[in-house]
């Protein structure tokens, strides 16, 4: 994520923050721009904008990513089935989860935890924090932009062919 432009008021970062760490401590919930601006005191619009311009993410991207990070840390470290850690995390729909998580992911729920399984003791001597930084999901793009690419059999514009 990148860091704070220099031209964003400290009040409003101090704002955003807020409603950033509301997400982060309850990721499972539903969480509308709506009710993020009127935590962070500003309208909707003003809002998401700001909120990507400090964070470089929209914030629906953003609470995607916290509960994809979620997830698979549950999927690693807990004996709960997948179907309990999707409704765990926030998900209402076991299909979504798993199209969502394997798009971000590049993997299916159950490959990633027969392959964090397998590597657990691998990691034995890593500090925490920087094994969930290696595992932390990219979502810079969009869901739908990375199955539009796929199809296409790009990885984004810097692939594409110019005349």
């Amino acid at each position: 994520m990148s860091g704070a432009p220099a031209n964003q008021d400290p009040a409003l970062l101090r704002r955003l923050l807020r409603a950033k760490d509301r997400m982060d401590a309850a990721s499972h919930e539903e969480w509308p721009v709506g009710s993020l601006a009127q935590v962070s005191g500003v309208s909707e619009a003003h809002f998401a904008r700001s909120f990507k311009q400090a964070f470089g993410i929209p914030p629906h991207r953003y609470l995607l990513t916290r509960r994809i990070e979620r997830a698979m840390a549950l999927l690693r470290e807990s004996d709960l089935s997948i179907t309990e850690i999707a409704f765990a995390t926030g998900w209402a729909s076991l299909g979504t989860f798993g199209r969502t998580f394997r798009d971000i992911a590049g993997d299916s729920p159950s490959a990633i935890r027969t392959r964090g399984r397998a590597t657990v003791h691998e990691f034995g001597r890593v500090p925490v924090c920087i094994v969930s930084a290696a595992h932390r999901p990219d979502l810079t793009t969009a869901v739908s932009e990375k199955r539009r690419q796929a199809m296409d059999g790009t990885n984004g514009p810097e692939q594409q062919e110019i005349p």
